[in-house]
């Protein structure tokens, strides 16, 4: 599987014990994953945003990973599960607040429905500016496998209603 275009979808909202701030914990995060054989290529900046839903709880920092793995796509939603709970996260509740949550947004051209524990390309990534801003540093010109939309077509589709800001700007 070498040499698929492999994104991954970083963020949290909460302090790791062992890390600290979110993008502590990112960077820390990708260096364990390297060593589950998931090699960064390219990481794009950090954004703030509100959450999804809107809620009370403290804003989340995003990015995306442009990775490279022998792993097939089970086998690397396994390992990024694994890295979370490694990290601390607890998956209690849909949309709570975490330390560190890694989504496999997409995996070449594999779509996948879920009936394996597997959905690909993620479901709702055509709705998130958290996803597409930062994606679209990586790779404007990916191609979505089912619409055929470009990143930078589903980013200036989103309705402006979602706030989002570089970190620290």
């Amino acid at each position: 599987m070498q040499g698929q275009a492999i994104f991954v979808g970083i963020g949290g909202n909460l302090p790791s014990v062992r890390f600290g701030a979110p993008p502590a914990s990112f960077v820390a995060a990708l260096d364990r994953l390297s060593a589950l054989g998931v090699v960064t290529v390219a990481v794009s900046r950090w954004y703030c945003s509100d959450p999804l839903p809107p809620s009370a709880q403290p804003a989340y920092i995003n990015g995306v990973a442009a990775v490279q793995s022998r792993l097939e796509p089970v086998q690397l939603l396994a390992a990024l599960h694994a890295t979370e709970a490694e990290f601390g996260r607890v998956r209690r509740q849909v949309n709570e607040a975490r330390c560190l949550d890694l989504d496999l947004l997409a995996f070449g051209e594999v779509v996948s429905d879920g009936s394996n524990g597997l959905h690909l390309p993620h479901p709702r990534l055509a709705e998130r500016a958290f996803v597409l801003l930062p994606w679209a540093e990586l790779a404007p010109d990916w191609r979505h496998p089912c619409s055929g939309r470009t990143v930078s077509e589903m980013l200036r589709a989103l309705p402006g209603d979602q706030a989002i800001a570089l970190l620290g700007s």
